[in-house]
């Protein structure tokens, strides 16, 4: 795992997963994050940090069934090991300063979660100028459908060292691998930075992200995104 393109301008990769009470941003919440973060040590990329916390819910909220199926998360899980979205919002806040790329498999998802934790519970703001990379977008323009993280893992020979088991720790554990390997299949990952595909078919989910570029994605694309 090289990256030089993208330690040439950053010195933080801050790739991170959500684990959610469902898909609508406004309104449910991150009940599970974690990121890792990459930094260059003499030269080569090397995971410097690991974050994995429950969240606790608002007054009220619960942990749907189908997504206690989905993720082995329980209401009783955050009610026994959840921390305060004050505190999750505190450390991310630390975790994204200074000259930190934002990562991850289907970033739009992570980033609009993201967003809405910090302006309820911290400072949106730290946000504003932090350059993003989506991973999916890359794997979409590389390999044919279907796109999932499953997927990948699969395609690039990792389904022995990690798991696309649906718990944010493992499922960001999991896109450094991936990401390492879109490096030595091509060096191109500085093109996509803050530039997201989008199915042309159902078009982009929820409000557009305001620093990013949003291009239709075919399922088969001709040539790179960053080309059209």
């Amino acid at each position: 795992m090289a990256l030089e393109n993208l330690f040439a301008n950053y010195d933080r990769l801050l790739l991170m997963d959500t684990e959610t009470t469902g898909l609508d941003f406004a309104r449910d919440e991150i009940i599970e994050f974690s990121a890792v973060v990459v930094e260059q040590s003499q030269g080569q990329p090397k995971v410097t940090a690991e974050y994995d916390e429950l969240i606790t819910l608002s007054p009220g909220g619960f942990v749907p069934p189908k997504i206690e199926q989905l993720t082995g998360i329980s209401t009783s899980d955050i009610r026994e090991r959840g921390i305060p979205k004050t505190r999750v919002c505190r450390d991310i806040a630390q975790m994204v300063a200074g000259r930190t790329l934002l990562l991850a498999y289907n970033a739009h998802f992570d980033l609009s979660f993201l967003f809405y934790l910090l302006l309820r519970d911290g400072d949106p703001a730290i946000l504003k100028g932090k350059d993003k990379l989506d991973l999916l977008t890359v794997y979409k323009d590389r390999h044919e459908y279907p796109h999932k993280l499953c997927n990948a893992i699969e395609v690039y020979g990792l389904s022995d060292r990690v798991v696309n088991s649906h718990r944010a720790i493992d499922d960001v554990i999991a896109t450094v691998a991936v990401m390492e390997e879109m490096e030595k299949e091509k060096n191109d990952l500085d093109r996509y930075v803050n530039l997201f595909g989008y199915n042309p078919k159902y078009g982009i989910s929820g409000k557009p992200i305001g620093s990013v570029t949003y291009k239709p994605q075919s399922f088969n694309p001709v040539r790179p995104l960053y080309e059209m």
